[in-house]
């Protein structure tokens, strides 16, 4: 079995991968959705960008759903400390969430234009709301979340549900939003056609240059704004067992930037965010859909991976008892759970990325208004 500070590294890097996952698979389910309203415009074509995703979006999930189970086996006590602190804005999105499911399977059981329409802005919440929520809450992280653990590691959140609105992680949101829907835009464009395609190019362009403009702000905000990051002060056992109060930590205005003090080639995440971002505009305006939906999801790697790389290797640091912040080192499962799960996931993982890859080369093509008008009494 491999030693248990390799296993802390790797499944820091195997949620950063299912975060990833869920970002560029449900996340163009989302940003399908946030542009529903929008680029379709009457009831069948509405139809036809809801069919471009129907068959997929549950399958897609799984990438959430396993990224939320992940954090529980691994992470125990960010889960407890994340789920009780961040509870009403998880609340929030789980909330925004149950608009999807019966979105998809309601909106067209009945042929009503007031009732469809009422269930497209339905989904359009389930595909904005949740990833302005989680870039707020990936915000908040980076300038330390209010809690902290007494003697026997019970964890006290002090903060409000309003505390988490702040400028900063409000600005995060955009970031994430906007790189949604950028995704979403581009599998979009490269599903459909005529009129609906073009709509879809220019919100997928004007997608990604809010998240380009936004992912900058952000990180001149976060070098020049006063925003502290966190560094491990004492020495850390990294075979230790898990206590996150064992080790001491302080706040330092270069925190979140000694990583790539020590490791320059970490500056290649950013570059990959704003480059990836950039390429894509110019692909899908050219019309290469495919390409522009690679690129994209290649800035989202660059862009979840920018933040990663700053925080490692905090997960979530305490502004009011920094000592109490949680880190790779000193939050997770034991040994044994480690090993067992990472084997586990060297199984089903390439499982479930080979049944999905399967289930989009079946499915793949362009999905036309003609295709709708002639399966009036398709599911979607």
């Amino acid at each position: 079995m491999l030693d248990y500070p390799t296993l802390k590294v790797i499944w820091w890097l195997l949620v950063g991968v299912l975060l990833v996952g869920f970002a560029i698979m449900d996340g163009h389910d989302m940003g399908v959705g946030t542009l529903l309203p929008f680029v379709g415009k009457g009831d069948a074509e509405r139809r036809v960008v809801i069919n471009t995703v129907g068959a997929h979006w549950e399958g897609n999930q799984v990438w959430f759903v396993t990224g939320g189970g992940a954090i529980f086996a691994a992470w125990p006590l960010v889960y407890a400390t994340a789920f009780s602190g961040f509870y009403w804005a998880m609340m929030a999105a789980l909330w925004a969430l149950f608009f999807r499911p019966v979105g998809f399977t309601y909106r067209s059981k009945i042929h009503n234009a007031t009732w469809r329409s009422t269930w497209d802005w339905g989904l359009f919440i389930g595909g904005f709301v949740p990833p302005v929520i989680f870039g707020v809450a990936f915000g908040n992280l980076l300038q330390g979340v209010p809690f902290g653990f007494d003697d026997y590691l019970v964890s006290t959140y002090t903060g409000s549900f309003w505390q988490l609105l702040n400028p900063f992680a409000l600005l995060a949101g955009v970031v994430s939003s906007a790189m949604i829907t950028m995704q979403g835009g581009m599998y979009l464009a490269h599903r459909t056609e005529g009129a609906i395609q073009q709509r879809a190019v220019r919100g997928a362009v004007g997608a990604a240059l809010v998240m380009v403009a936004a992912f900058i702000g952000a990180g001149l905000w976060l070098r020049f704004g006063g925003i502290e990051g966190y560094v491990i002060t004492s020495a850390i056992d990294p075979a230790g067992l898990p206590d996150p109060l064992a080790k001491t930590v302080a706040r330092s205005a270069d925190g979140w930037w000694l990583n790539y003090g020590r490791q320059p080639l970490i500056w290649l995440l950013p570059a990959l965010g704003i480059a990836g971002a950039l390429l894509a505009a110019w692909l899908v305006t050219a019309r290469r859909t495919l390409s522009a939906f690679v690129a994209s999801s290649l800035a989202i790697v660059g862009v979840i991976g920018t933040a990663g790389a700053a925080m490692f290797p905090f997960l979530m640091p305490s502004s009011t008892q920094p000592n109490a912040s949680l880190t790779v080192w000193d939050s997770v499962s034991s040994h044994l759970s480690l090993g067992l799960m990472f084997w586990a996931t060297m199984i089903f993982m390439p499982l479930i990325v080979v049944y999905t890859s399967w289930a989009y080369r079946v499915m793949r093509g362009k999905v036309t208004l003609a295709h709708i008008r002639a399966n009036e009494h398709t599911a979607y």
